[in-house]
């Protein structure tokens, strides 16, 4: 082997070397609780807040959106679960949209999973209490306060 290789092989060697000692980018989880009030006739709207649990740290959120489609009266629902795939509190905001079937007389169980357009996926179920017929399409927004 001439000089030149040798000197490629070792740079490519420490290379690889330096590489397997740099931290690797790991999405994380948290925790979610939100509580919104939705209604409407045919269109709907949202508004609401909630909280994210990551890494310790609790942080506010808002909510609002609207849908469209069969939505008739009005309900309080309040959801719990979890939100995967994030590095950052910040990931968490965003739009989520989801098409939504569901009805409440006094209280029914809630359940759905939500992805937003950097990747977050949030898996809630909960209750939602009042009177709510609904098949639509939803668009939510999440910020951090």
């Amino acid at each position: 082997m001439t000089f030149t290789r040798l000197r490629v092989l070792a740079l490519a060697l420490i290379a690889l070397v330096a590489l397997s000692f740099a931290p690797t980018a790991h999405a994380d989880q948290g925790t979610v609780h939100i509580r919104f009030l939705k209604g409407g006739w045919v269109i709907g709207g949202t508004i609401g807040e909630g909280t994210l649990t990551f890494r310790g740290r609790r942080y506010p959120l808002a909510i609002g959106g609207l849908s469209y489609g069969l939505t008739f009266g009005g309900a309080a629902i309040n959801l719990r679960g979890t939100v995967r795939n994030i590095n950052s509190p910040r990931d968490i905001e965003g739009v989520y949209g989801a098409g939504a079937a569901g009805a409440a007389i006094i209280r029914g169980p809630q359940a759905v999973v939500l992805t937003n357009q950097r990747g977050a996926v949030m898996s809630l179920a909960g209750t939602q209490t009042g009177l709510m017929v609904n098949l639509d399409l939803n668009g939510m927004a999440l910020t951090l306060k």
